[in-house]
């Protein structure tokens, strides 16, 4: 059933005219009066709804029941992301929704290829919490995932906290620490670098701040794949895979 994000009120029982994004969709999945989809707005829980009328302009619904349906993990993993370019970090961003992160964290790294003046990362900020949505729409999430602001490396991990309810995991080639050497834990965050991977200067800052490194074997993974891997590793050992 067609699942959609609509950030707005929803009333059982209201008829709701669709905002525009929502509304292109109904058209191209070519939707009639009668058939029926799924609204969330990230509150808690979906929306049963009927499409009322389809137009050139404009879609209306009914609203139905909401339904206290959640598909969240109970493991809490944070994604700190050096920045890829182009397709990468979307791919990224939309495969680590899918794997259940709590929150992703862009950070702006030494060997990020992705540099952009000031004025233009508030829409490169928009255009991944898009994707984020979208894959929430696909996947049956109802909460959104925090996209935070993209961060400078250094300033960021002076910043963040670990500790040893909440470890930070950095992803390096060449550790011997293996996840199934972890002890489980309930919240975590993984750090992985962008093309190229990070500095030795930024591995080093890292381990300084308690940071613990990690390995995903003796192959070198690409910045697409090693969260990824991670991420999926971790459902497995401590969640709901």
């Amino acid at each position: 059933m067609p699942r959609f994000y609509c950030d707005l009120v929803l009333t059982p029982g209201a008829t709701l005219r669709l905002p525009d994004q929502v509304h292109r969709h109904v058209q191209v999945l070519r939707l009639s009066p009668g058939d029926e989809i799924r609204l969330f707005n990230g509150q808690g829980g979906e929306y049963a709804a009927e499409v009322v009328s389809v137009g050139n302009k404009a879609s209306e619904v009914l609203i139905g029941e909401h339904l206290l349906l959640e598909r969240e993990s109970l493991l809490q993993v944070g994604l700190a992301q050096g920045i890829s370019s182009g397709d990468r970090m979307d791919y990224t961003l939309q495969k680590a929704v899918e794997l259940g992160v709590a929150y992703i964290q862009p950070l702006m790294t030494r060997r990020s290829i992705v540099k952009l003046p000031a004025d233009r990362w508030a829409k490169k900020h928009e255009h991944w919490r898009q994707v984020v949505i979208a894959a929430c729409e696909q996947c049956g999430r109802n909460t959104i995932p925090e996209v935070r602001e993209a961060q400078p490396y250094l300033s960021w991990i002076h910043q963040h906290k670990t500790d040893a309810d909440a470890p930070g995991l950095i992803l390096m080639p060449g550790s011997q620490q293996r996840l199934q050497d972890l002890p489980r834990h309930q919240q975590a965050c993984l750090l992985a670098g962008p093309e190229g991977g990070l500095t030795e200067e930024e591995h080093q800052e890292a381990l300084a701040r308690g940071w613990q490194t990690l390995t995903l074997g003796p192959r070198v993974l690409r910045t697409e794949t090693a969260a990824l891997a991670a991420l999926a590793a971790l459902q497995t050992l401590w969640g709901d895979f």
